[in-house]
Protein backbone atom coordinates (compact mmCIF):
# COMPACT_ATOMS: atom_id res chain seq x y z
CA UNK A 1 0.00 0.00 0.00
CA UNK A 2 1.22 3.48 -0.89
CA UNK A 3 0.03 6.48 1.07
CA UNK A 4 -0.50 9.70 -0.86
CA UNK A 5 -0.36 12.61 1.56
CA UNK A 6 -1.26 16.14 0.46
CA UNK A 7 -0.78 19.28 2.50
CA UNK A 8 -2.43 22.68 2.76
CA UNK A 9 -4.64 24.10 0.06
CA UNK A 10 -4.37 20.99 -2.12
CA UNK A 11 -8.00 20.30 -1.26
CA UNK A 12 -8.68 23.25 -3.57
CA UNK A 13 -7.15 21.65 -6.66
CA UNK A 14 -9.32 22.27 -9.66
CA UNK A 15 -10.25 25.77 -8.55
CA UNK A 16 -7.09 27.19 -6.94
CA UNK A 17 -4.87 29.03 -9.41
CA UNK A 18 -5.62 26.67 -12.31
CA UNK A 19 -2.90 28.34 -14.39
CA UNK A 20 -0.37 26.89 -11.90
CA UNK A 21 -2.09 23.79 -10.50
CA UNK A 22 -4.44 22.75 -13.30
CA UNK A 23 -8.20 22.40 -13.35
CA UNK A 24 -8.62 18.78 -12.24
CA UNK A 25 -9.86 17.93 -8.75
CA UNK A 26 -7.52 15.55 -6.94
CA UNK A 27 -10.28 13.08 -6.08
CA UNK A 28 -10.99 12.56 -9.79
CA UNK A 29 -7.30 12.23 -10.54
CA UNK A 30 -6.95 9.69 -7.71
CA UNK A 31 -9.56 7.47 -9.38
CA UNK A 32 -7.48 7.52 -12.57
CA UNK A 33 -4.33 6.67 -10.60
CA UNK A 34 -6.01 3.66 -9.01
CA UNK A 35 -7.08 2.48 -12.47
CA UNK A 36 -3.52 2.86 -13.75
CA UNK A 37 -2.12 0.89 -10.80
CA UNK A 38 -4.77 -1.74 -10.05
CA UNK A 39 -2.24 -3.95 -8.25
CA UNK A 40 -1.30 -1.17 -5.81
CA UNK A 41 -3.63 -0.04 -3.03
CA UNK A 42 -3.52 3.74 -2.74
CA UNK A 43 -4.57 5.41 0.50
CA UNK A 44 -5.17 9.15 0.29
CA UNK A 45 -4.94 11.71 3.07
CA UNK A 46 -5.06 15.53 2.95
CA UNK A 47 -4.91 18.17 5.64
CA UNK A 48 -4.28 21.85 6.00
CA UNK A 49 -2.87 21.20 9.49
CA UNK A 50 0.82 20.36 9.98
CA UNK A 51 0.30 18.06 12.98
CA UNK A 52 -2.29 16.02 11.09
CA UNK A 53 0.22 15.48 8.29
CA UNK A 54 2.69 14.18 10.87
CA UNK A 55 -0.04 11.83 12.16
CA UNK A 56 -0.74 10.59 8.61
CA UNK A 57 2.96 9.87 8.09
CA UNK A 58 3.10 7.93 11.35
CA UNK A 59 -0.07 6.04 10.33
CA UNK A 60 1.57 5.19 7.01
CA UNK A 61 4.58 3.88 8.92
CA UNK A 62 2.34 1.18 10.41
CA UNK A 63 0.30 0.34 7.30
CA UNK A 64 2.09 1.29 4.09
CA UNK A 65 5.13 0.27 2.11
CA UNK A 66 5.85 3.77 0.78
CA UNK A 67 4.73 7.41 0.82
CA UNK A 68 4.12 9.98 -1.88
CA UNK A 69 4.01 13.37 -0.19
CA UNK A 70 3.17 16.84 -1.38
CA UNK A 71 3.42 18.84 1.82
CA UNK A 72 2.85 22.01 -0.22
CA UNK A 73 3.98 25.13 1.68
CA UNK A 74 5.01 22.99 4.68
CA UNK A 75 7.77 21.52 2.50
CA UNK A 76 9.61 24.80 2.95
CA UNK A 77 9.01 25.24 6.67
CA UNK A 78 8.41 21.96 8.48
CA UNK A 79 11.19 20.17 10.28
CA UNK A 80 8.45 18.15 12.03
CA UNK A 81 7.22 16.62 8.77
CA UNK A 82 10.79 15.84 7.70
CA UNK A 83 11.45 14.21 11.08
CA UNK A 84 8.29 12.11 10.76
CA UNK A 85 9.32 10.83 7.32
CA UNK A 86 12.76 9.98 8.66
CA UNK A 87 11.27 8.27 11.73
CA UNK A 88 8.98 5.90 9.82
CA UNK A 89 11.83 4.75 7.57
CA UNK A 90 9.64 4.18 4.51
CA UNK A 91 10.71 5.15 1.02
CA UNK A 92 9.09 8.51 0.32
CA UNK A 93 8.94 10.63 -2.79
CA UNK A 94 8.32 14.36 -2.55
CA UNK A 95 6.03 15.74 -5.26
CA UNK A 96 5.32 19.33 -6.26
CA UNK A 97 2.76 20.06 -8.96
CA UNK A 98 4.48 23.28 -10.01
CA UNK A 99 8.16 23.80 -10.65
CA UNK A 100 9.14 25.21 -7.27
CA UNK A 101 12.47 26.40 -8.70
CA UNK A 102 10.77 28.77 -11.15
CA UNK A 103 8.72 30.38 -8.41
CA UNK A 104 9.48 32.59 -5.40
CA UNK A 105 12.91 32.00 -3.85
CA UNK A 106 11.48 30.83 -0.51
CA UNK A 107 10.09 27.78 -2.37
CA UNK A 108 13.54 26.71 -3.57
CA UNK A 109 14.43 24.97 -0.30
CA UNK A 110 12.58 21.95 1.01
CA UNK A 111 13.19 20.31 4.37
CA UNK A 112 11.71 17.09 2.97
CA UNK A 113 14.09 16.54 0.08
CA UNK A 114 16.91 15.25 2.26
CA UNK A 115 14.71 12.51 3.77
CA UNK A 116 13.02 11.44 0.53
CA UNK A 117 14.44 9.07 -2.07
CA UNK A 118 13.40 11.37 -4.93
CA UNK A 119 11.81 14.73 -5.72
CA UNK A 120 9.45 15.35 -8.63
CA UNK A 121 8.69 18.98 -9.37
CA UNK A 122 6.91 20.72 -12.20
CA UNK A 123 5.20 17.74 -13.87
CA UNK A 124 1.70 18.71 -12.81
CA UNK A 125 -0.47 15.96 -11.37
CA UNK A 126 1.50 13.49 -13.48
CA UNK A 127 4.22 13.77 -10.82
CA UNK A 128 2.11 11.54 -8.58
CA UNK A 129 1.90 8.89 -11.31
CA UNK A 130 5.64 9.05 -11.83
CA UNK A 131 6.22 8.64 -8.10
CA UNK A 132 3.88 5.66 -7.80
CA UNK A 133 5.38 4.05 -10.88
CA UNK A 134 8.88 4.40 -9.44
CA UNK A 135 7.87 3.09 -6.01
CA UNK A 136 5.97 0.18 -7.56
CA UNK A 137 9.02 -0.87 -9.57
CA UNK A 138 11.45 -0.57 -6.67
CA UNK A 139 9.25 -2.56 -4.29
CA UNK A 140 8.89 -5.66 -6.47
Amino acid sequence: MIYIINGPNLNLLGTREPEIYGSERFELFLEKLQQQFPETKLEYRQSNIEGELVNFIQEAGKKATAIVINAAAYSHTSVAIADAIKAVALPAIEVHISNIYSRESFRHHSYLSAVCIAVISGCGLDGYRLAIDHLSKTQQ
